[in-house]
Order: C-alpha cells, then sequence, then structure tokens
C-alpha cells in the first residue's frame, strides 16, 4: 500500500539524492504522465517513445541502492 505524501515532503526527501538520480526520478514522473496521454492509434510512436524514456530512467535509479519512487 502506497502513501501520497504532500509535495513539499517529497521535495525534501529528493532533494537528498543525487543528481542523476533527481533527474532520472523527473524523468519517469514525465514520462508516465506523458504515456498516458497517448492513447489513440496516432499517437502510437509517442507511446513507444515514452516506454523507451521510462525504461531508461528506471535503468538509472536501479543503480542507487534505496528506494527512489515517492508517491505525490
Amino acid at each position: 500500500m502506497s502513501h501520497i505524501m504532500p509535495d513539499p515532503v517529497v521535495d525534501l526527501i529528493e532533494a537528498h539524492y543525487p543528481d542523476r538520480i533527481r533527474e532520472a526520478a523527473r524523468d519517469l514522473r514525465v514520462a508516465r504522465a506523458r504515456y498516458l496521454m497517448c492513447r489513440t492509434a496516432v499517437t502510437a510512436v509517442g507511446r513507444e517513445w515514452q516506454i523507451a524514456d521510462m525504461h531508461r530512467a528506471l535503468k538509472v535509479l536501479a543503480t542507487y541502492p534505496q528506494p527512489t519512487e515517492v508517491v505525490r
């Protein structure tokens, strides 16, 4: 079960991460949001790009030993 935290708390937690991890977490959030907007057949290529961006961000996040996904 995940709990939703207020944005200032999430920002404080993420402030302690290294820059590359913070950027990857941001890129993952952005790619997920964009992926959800690509729902039609016309935007299928955009969906594939967002999947690639999510995988790229997840590979960077996997190098960090602590959990980095914070639910906003």
